[in-house]
């Protein structure tokens, strides 16, 4: 999101060259309200410029009225926010057995949720044929209409190519390579839709709610699956295809003979994942085949799963020693099913992360868990969607359809 709340808010309106209705918009994004003077000072524009505009949002359901400023002398002026009752986005986090989804506010407040346990391997048009059933539910529920969803966000546990919204080869979702996730959802819903790895909408959601002040962040998900979401400069970093952060298949040493699902050996997800974890348990006895057995026997304090996620933690850290070094990061967040297992992990990350990078590197740099947990997902699909559904473009195109009627 771009901040043009301060001094420097004539200079981007001049730059970007967009319209005023957009650009009072954007310096409302920060949350704090304002009056038409205001807006009229830090815009340079004319009053009665500022108010027709201002009325343009508000027909739009976008900004409302929130009070009276306290009076320097006359009649108060009316200050001016971003409307948090009116239009909506939904966000929705499809991990490897769960689905996750919830209607937002403009500010990213969740209104309503709800959470289906089901596995992605049944295939897209089961799973999204529910997501739109429980759309509709929540929106009722909170008593919105389809007309008032600005815009949907959607996670998936897989590559996906960002542009088109297609899962692209994604290796725990059969059936899912290079279906068109948008265009399902266009047949209940006119608002677009915005799909990305389950990492990077877990790594936007956690910053956006948890980080705000951290521009640069890695968060790394340990699950069924090893991936990690980058925040540079205060932006998701997606590379040229869509797989920055694709850690889970970094060779590790350690592991050079073990096979992994991607085809190659040696993948630090066949070592350090929840199910390699769990066959590495079953393997001495124990009844294990997910990632929450692999926690349970970790509170229960079993020696043996104590041993082998301290390890996990190494191995991640080994792979994270080197992300440290390309991108310096500020934090490192741990999340996803396995990092319930608490300070087990993360002391091993830590024990190799500040062994081996180097002292300036990790000055000041936190290495922790998850705060929000389970919700990162669907927070962040929500955030991916506010993103889109108020950058200058979309506001553009609101007020300039809403002027054309």
């Amino acid at each position: 999101m771009v901040d043009i709340s301060g001094a420097d808010a004539q200079r981007h309106i001049n730059a970007l060259g967009s319209s005023v209705a957009s650009d009072l918009f954007q310096i409302l994004r920060d949350g704090r309200p304002r009056t038409r003077s205001e807006l009229s000072a830090i815009t340079g524009l004319a009053r009665s410029t500022v108010a027709l505009r201002i009325d343009a949002l508000m027909k739009l359901g976008l900004v409302d009225s929130v009070g009276d400023a306290v009076s320097t002398g006359g009649r108060p002026s009316s200050q001016f926010a971003i409307a948090t009752s009116g239009r909506v986005v939904l966000g929705v986090d499809v991990g490897a057995t769960h689905v996750r989804i919830a209607v937002s506010d403009l500010a990213g407040g969740v209104l309503a949720q709800d959470v289906e346990r089901m596995n992605v391997s049944e295939g897209p048009e089961k799973v999204l044929t529910w997501v739109i059933s429980a759309a509709e539910r929540l929106l009722a529920s909170v008593d919105r209409a389809s007309a008032d969803l600005l815009a949907i966000g959607i996670g998936l546990p897989g590559p996906v190519e960002h542009s088109t919204g297609r899962p692209i080869n994604p290796p725990i979702m059969p059936g899912w390579d290079r279906f068109d996730v948008p265009d399902y959802l266009a047949s209940s819903f006119d608002a677009p839709v915005l799909v990305d790895n389950d990492v990077n909408i877990m790594a936007l959601g956690e910053r956006e709610h948890a980080w705000p002040h951290v521009d640069h962040l890695i968060f790394v998900k340990v699950a069924t699956g090893i991936g990690s979401g980058v925040i540079s400069s205060g932006l998701l970093q997606r590379g040229a295809q869509g797989t920055a952060g694709d850690i889970g298949h970094v060779y590790v040493a350690r592991g050079a003979d073990v096979p992994c699902a991607c085809g190659n050996r040696g993948c630090l997800e066949a070592l350090a994942s929840g199910p390699a974890l769990a066959r590495a348990l079953a393997a001495t006895g124990l009844t294990a085949s997910s990632s929450q057995d692999v926690v349970e026997f970790v509170k229960r304090g079993n020696i043996d799963a104590i041993q082998a996620v301290r390890q996990a933690g190494r191995d991640i850290g080994e792979v994270l020693t080197t992300c440290v070094s390309l991108i310096n990061p500020s934090a490192i967040v741990l999340g996803g099913a396995l990092a319930q297992a608490g300070e087990h992990l993360i002391a091993g990350v830590r024990e190799v992360v500040y062994t081996r990078s180097m002292p300036l590197a990790t000055e000041h740099l936190q290495i922790t868990q998850s705060k929000l947990g389970p919700d990162a997902g669907v927070l962040g699909a929500s955030m991916l969607a506010i993103h889109h559904a108020l950058a200058p473009e979309s506001i553009e195109a609101m007020v300039a359809s809403n002027g054309s009627r």
